[in-house]
């Protein structure tokens, strides 16, 4: 009987360019805004219920704490730290921490099964990852049974009756931060006329969207905010009214299938009243129809739906199409 030796990728190969961060100058962003606006709101999030909020200052201090948190688990500039959830400002920031610290930032789908993880984990080699819920912990841990597991584990929320032989391996992300302040809790939202407010329900499994996401944020210098959970992005989007959309094609396609369940049948008048309405926008009666649906979806601010230029353009309601606008 023959065997085989399997031997991991070699260090030299690369990720697949769309898995590995490249954002160059995005540190230097991040204190810009933090010197010229450090007191502006940089970042939102809904949590049990409550908005919170941090502004740029906040963001820059949790970066460097995240740092020093990651340096002290033995993250490294020869590191590669994988994330593994939906975007929200943990995410971002402990991103940014680990390029200033010199380390690679990966992206992994937050829905893989076991056998796809176990192949990623095999390409990628993270030596730290982050995990949303109490399912991909045990998920990734029994990956790391079979082939090349990160040495540093990170939950965002604290895992109850987890196996006791993950104990050296698990973190949980406020033990990262090392420190008990909580972001502000926003008791209400204030929109001056003309403030921007972007917006994102996307997770990893958006190949390339965390460097899409770091970019608009930190480029532009407005607000980014994200829904407490998928299944409440639509009326979390109403509390926020954002102007800007950072969406993936297929994400836009999903708002496309809900907003077109909300309208009446296409052969139906209130229908075609709602298509004069669109074609006549511009004008006030006809604008004062489509207002509704539109404060329903949370869009009454909404001036841009971000879309990069290569990508496939799924089918839309011709009001939303109006809305796309390319700012890669």
């Amino acid at each position: 009987m023959s065997v085989q030796l399997l031997k991991p990728p070699s260090t030299a190969d690369s990720p697949q360019p769309q898995a590995l961060l490249q954002l160059p100058g995005a540190l230097e962003q991040l204190h810009h805004w933090a010197q010229v606006s450090p007191l502006h709101n940089a970042l939102r999030h809904k949590r049990h219920g409550h908005w919170y909020a941090w502004r740029w200052i906040d963001a820059l201090r949790d970066v460097e704490r995240l740092a020093d948190g990651l340096h002290q688990q033995g993250f490294n500039q020869h590191s590669r730290l994988a994330l593994s959830a939906l975007f929200e400002p943990d995410l971002l920031l402990l991103a940014l921490a680990a390029l200033s610290i010199g380390g690679k930032v990966l992206s992994i789908d937050h829905e893989l099964g076991p056998e796809a993880l176990h192949q990623a984990l095999w390409r990628l080699r993270p030596t730290h990852a982050l995990v949303d819920s109490r399912q991909q912990v045990l998920r990734w841990l029994a990956a790391g049974e079979r082939c090349m597991a990160p040495q540093l584990l990170i939950a965002r929320q604290a895992q109850p009756r987890l196996p006791a032989t993950s104990s050296g391996r698990l973190r949980v992300f406020s033990e990262l931060l090392q420190t008990r302040e909580t972001p502000r809790r926003q008791t209400c939202w204030r929109h001056p006329i003309g403030a921007a407010q972007l917006w994102s329900e996307e997770g990893t499994e958006w190949q390339g969207g965390l460097a899409v996401l770091l970019e608009q944020w930190l480029s532009s210098g407005h607000s980014l905010a994200f829904p407490e959970a998928r299944r409440s992005a639509c009326r979390d989007r109403r509390d926020v009214a954002p102007s800007g959309l950072l969406l993936s094609p297929q994400r836009l396609q999903h708002l496309a299938n809900q907003i077109e369940r909300r309208l009446a049948p296409a052969d139906n008048w209130r229908r075609r009243l709602w298509e004069w309405g669109i074609a006549h926008s511009h004008r006030t009666l006809p604008r004062l129809l489509i207002q509704p649906v539109r404060r329903l979806l949370g869009f009454q601010r909404l001036q841009f739906i971000w879309q990069p230029p290569s990508s496939p353009q799924p089918t839309v309601p011709a009001w939303v199409s109006a809305f796309k606008r390319n700012i890669a």
